[in-house]
């Protein structure tokens, strides 16, 4: 997926002007003129970097971090097919140390976004991993409504209660800060399109897992 990042700053700004989920049955989008972007940018309160969520060991000779968004097709092909192998080979056995770096294209990827937080870190890649594994359910809806439904379904799988995703979803200073966290990550890195992993600080673009694993065995060899 390609990212056009003017357009997409402009539907996080206008997706923290409403409150609460109820945005998402408005179907949020981004202003159309320059005008309605100032005036969505000037509601949005400050927002701060938060730190990485790491998994894997803090010492481990190789970080990947992939930036991935929530209704990317091609991101949940990969938690489907290659994160299990990458996890299991080289995060379970202390060789890697691995970041996921949410990318939001739209509101609606935003409010995933948000969700996957909502439970705190320690939960933050089992909610991630429900919401790649049914991006087509939850994504398969006529209206805003419906998606809205289809995101509790999934916050309800990971334990949460319809008051603290409402409290999530309410809550503009974190969600700025979730913007916030995305445009500077994302534009040092230079990510132009999800999923991209950055491998021991070289940028790589998706591909098979064959041809991931020798960029990975390759960065392990120059460890020693």
């Amino acid at each position: 997926m390609i990212l056009l990042r003017r357009s997409l700053i402009a539907a996080a700004a206008a997706a923290l002007t409403v409150s609460a989920l109820p945005a998402l049955a408005q179907e949020a989008k981004p202003a159309d003129n320059a005008a309605g972007n100032a005036q969505a940018a000037e509601q949005m309160p400050e927002g701060k970097v938060l730190p990485d969520i790491a998994l894997g060991q803090a010492d481990a000779p190789v970080t990947i971090i992939e930036y991935a968004s929530f209704t990317c097709s091609h991101c949940a092909a990969f938690h489907a097919e290659n994160w299990p192998k990458l996890k299991a080979e080289y995060v379970d056995t202390g060789k890697v140390r691995f970041i996921q770096r949410d990318v939001y294209f739209d509101a609606v990827g935003l409010w995933a976004g948000i969700l996957a937080r909502c439970g705190g870190d320690d939960k933050y890649y089992a909610v991630s991993d429900l919401i790649f594994d049914d991006q087509k359910t939850w994504l398969d809806a006529k209206s805003g409504d419906e998606i809205a439904a289809n995101l509790r379904k999934i916050g309800a799988k990971a334990g949460m209660t319809a008051e603290q995703m409402d409290t999530c979803w309410n809550d503009k200073q974190k969600v700025a800060d979730l913007v916030t966290t995305f445009q500077t990550n994302a534009t040092a890195d230079q990510v132009e399109g999800t999923p991209t992993f950055i491998i021991a600080g070289e940028k790589v673009q998706n591909q098979p897992w064959e041809d991931l694993k020798k960029i990975i065995d390759a960065k392990l060899a120059e460890k020693g």
